[in-house]
């Protein structure tokens, strides 16, 4: 059977749309605090680095900093309230292109695409995970897959495919990479597989199943590492083998990995976006229910060889890494392993295999390409018709092998460079600067080297109104800190402030401007800053006085259940500071990180709107409202509309089939196949009420929180002139309990009762 990647594109680029809405929420609810005007890096003062001058073109500024948010104060807004608005409606749109199929289309994606990458340019501290440039390369590939106008695919369209294979060769590369740069970094823990040893506990948000996992036994662990080295180096190897039980097999393995490390560890959307990717390693016969037919001696051949192919050479590979890696049974019967083979040995091979892999890349691609040619040429269609049809395929194969060769330069530097390098690549190399800013194309490799080994370094922030203290902690959100506070599950959503402590406790806090930023927002009490932490009761006003230590880690045992960490206290991680510390001021203004100048806020009206949709993301965890918003999208979806609807599948038969004697209705609606006559299965029937429910629920949640902010702010500003409250900070959290008690210095003791309830 033909190979078809219909659905599976159509699929492909809606689960890319869920990505993009996840990444754009996350980000939304985060931008005061991490990059407002009073945020820890104001996002304006990125847009002052590109050092321009006051007479530069929006062109010149464009190619300085290809943002949108250079045309913030031709509608009105501050850098900001900008970035809200993008993010805003980057999660519109994506909301809707995944609801509605008809949207998936390329101006779409391109739209998407230069929303995300306008936030990526200004935000290159808390956006400079590789899942970020993992999305913006995939957004981009989203665009040249998608179609220009529409989704609704009445025929075969040859170039589908070979556009398709774009994500096949990213999978691989990511993959392959990230596999191979465990090994060339020599960190000895991926040698002597004893990483997931450390791995569980050192992480940046580890889960609650991270502590039982770091518990199980070191044999299962190093027999887990192995197995995520064969996944990685070695299963990749066969995306591009046109055997269905091949890739399918290939597909189920990086599932199970990514699912694994789901389950373990808060890596944002990556891992979704992972799995979003190994789609592509399957075509439409995966998804779709067909009416089995009577095999044919040739047809039930062709599958049993693919079989034993399949199990010959996933048989193989086990046992070629089984050899690699030494592995044989102890005396009490655990596996026991000892690489044989070295670093230099792996270099060495490297240098030849990294281009073979590019010329064996390349040769599926040829294959692809010239299988679709041909297939326009054995069309039965019009002179015109068919030149039409070949003209596209050589266009779209020009512009796919394009994309291919300025892949090849990232993804050439996982190995060593040697003297002689390849004129294409030496060629490309130019090209690549080009884009590079762009992100079209990048190189990977997570996990690199694996720290922690000793214990997790976390650094703790404390704050006092005495030099002499006491000092009292405050608490992030999700990264450790007490030792008796759950491990959080947060992803999709990535609390960015926290995952960049976990960074600078990697290093010093002079490798890590930002922090000093973060201190000085803590020191004057800056309410968008502290909406990132967790509520800090011990703080009713800003403190005096602000440290930092750093402290080691250490999951408890398993014994010992009263607490997930033990800590000890290693050093100093910053020095004492105040607010009118002098050089801690001068040193903030040289980064024009404080008292940073914007443009003016001229249109209220929608600044008016954007606040009201701040305050009820602001009434809701972050991670409940993206979740909330998730199914509430994918609800509607199934219960309006099929993934596959109008997505119909060449017939594989024109012969028509005479209908069949004495047959009962009952009969023929048993052998109609499950989406047979309908667009939408019965699964999704079952399954739409559920969602729908909880779609309500979300939705009435907000409603409620709505009214009642409305209520609060409506009574704080009927209160505050009666009885001359004038808060300090209107922005305080605490303005209702102060309100109260200056209400009730004013009142007889009979009505307080009264007005506490109320409020």
């Amino acid at each position: 059977m033909q190979k078809t990647v219909y659905y599976t594109s159509v699929l492909f680029l809606r689960c890319v749309c869920v990505i993009y809405l996840f990444a754009f929420l996350s980000l939304y609810v985060q931008i005061p605090g991490l990059n407002g005007l009073n945020g820890i890096l104001p996002a304006r003062s990125e847009l002052d680095s590109a050092k321009i001058g006051k007479q530069a073109t929006l062109l010149d500024k464009l190619k300085a900093k290809p943002t949108l948010l250079w045309l913030a104060p031709d509608i009105g807004l501050n850098t900001e309230y900008a970035m809200e608005l993008i993010a805003l409606v980057g999660a519109a749109i994506s909301f809707l292109a995944f609801v509605f199929r008809t949207l998936c289309t390329a101006p779409v994606f391109a739209a998407l695409w230069i929303l995300y990458q306008s936030l990526f340019q200004v935000n290159p501290v808390f956006l400079g995970f590789q899942w970020d440039i993992l999305l913006l390369e995939v957004g981009f590939l989203s665009i040249v897959i998608a179609p220009l106008w529409s989704t609704r695919y009445r025929k075969a369209d040859p170039t589908t495919s070979i556009r398709f294979w774009l994500v096949r060769w990213l999978i691989f590369r990511l993959m392959f990479s990230s596999g191979v740069v465990k090994l060339t970094s020599g960190c000895p823990t991926w040698w002597d597989l004893t990483a997931l040893d450390v791995h569980f506990e050192s992480q940046c948000i580890p889960t609650p199943l991270a502590w039982y996992a770091h518990h199980l036994p070191s044999w299962f662990l190093h027999l887990s590492t192995l197995g995520a080295h064969f996944i990685e180096c070695i299963v990749p190897l066969f995306f591009f083998i046109p055997i269905r039980p091949v890739q399918y097999t290939a597909f189920y393995l990086q599932i199970l990995l990514q699912v694994s490390i789901i389950l373990t560890g808060n890596y944002s959307f990556f891992n979704l976006l992972t799995i979003v990717l190994c789609i592509s390693l399957v075509d439409d016969h995966f998804f779709l229910y067909k009416e089995p037919k009577k095999p044919k001696a040739k047809s039930s051949f062709m599958s049993l060889l693919g079989v034993l192919v399949c199990i010959a050479l996933y048989g193989g590979a086990i046992y070629i890494t089984g050899v690699m890696f030494g592995f044989k049974l102890g005396p009490d019967n655990t596996p026991q392993f000892k690489a044989a083979f070295n670093q230099q040995h792996l270099k060495e091979v490297l240098t030849w295999f990294v281009p073979l892999t590019m010329v064996y890349g390349f040769t599926s691609l040829t294959f692809l390409a010239a299988s679709e040619f041909f297939g326009v040429l054995r069309k039965n269609v019009g002179f015109f018709t068919k030149v039409f049809q070949l003209g596209r395929v050589v266009y779209v194969s020009l512009v796919v092998v394009s994309l291919f060769a300025i892949s090849l330069v990232p993804y050439s530097l996982i190995r060593p460079r040697s003297r002689s390098e390849p004129p294409i690549l030496t060629a490309l190399e130019p090209i690549y600067a080009q884009t590079y800013k762009y992100h079209i194309s990048s190189g990977y490799g997570l996990f690199r080297r694996m720290t922690g080994i000793d214990g997790r370094p976390e650094v703790i922030i404390e704050g006092s109104n005495s030099m002499e203290g006491p000092w009292k902690e405050f608490e992030f959100k999700y990264k450790p800190g007490d030792v008796s506070r759950r491990l959080p599950m947060v992803a999709p959503h990535q609390p960015r402030l926290d995952w960049q402590m976990w960074f600078a406790a990697l290093s010093t806090y002079h490798d890590n401007p930002w922090i000093m930023s973060l201190a000085y927002r803590l020191l004057t009490g800056q309410p968008e800053v502290l909406k990132l932490l967790a509520q800090n009761d011990s703080f009713s006003k800003p403190p005096k006085y602000l440290r930092a230590s750093l402290y080691t880690y250490r999951y408890t045992p398993w014994e010992k259940s009263s607490a997930w960490w033990t800590r000890k206290k290693e050093s100093e991680y910053f020095p004492m500071f105040s607010a009118t510390h002098k050089p801690l001021l001068e040193y903030l203004q040289k980064l024009n990180l404080v008292n940073v100048k914007d443009w003016p806020l001229k249109n209220q009206y929608l600044v008016t709107i954007l606040d009201s949709i701040r305050a009820i993301f602001q009434a809701t965890d972050p991670v409940v409202s993206i979740w909330g918003v998730g199914f509430a999208a994918f609800a509607i979806m199934v219960s309006l509309f099929s993934p596959w609807k109008g997505a119909e599948m060449p017939p594989t038969s024109t012969t028509l089939q005479p209908p069949v004697p004495n047959t009962t209705a009952s009969d023929e609606m048993s052998k109609v196949p499950m989406n047979a006559g309908s667009s939408v299965g019965v699964s999704a029937y079952l399954i739409a009420p559920f969602f729908m429910v909880l779609a309500v629920i979300f939705a009435s949640i907000l409603v409620f929180l709505i009214i009642r902010k409305r209520r609060l702010d409506e009574l704080r500003h009927t209160l505050m002139p009666m009885y001359n409250f004038d808060p300090a900070d209107e922005g305080d959290q605490d303005w209702e309990q102060e309100l109260l008690e200056s209400v009730q210095e004013r009142m007889p003791y009979q009505h307080q009762l009264n007005i506490k309830v109320e409020i």
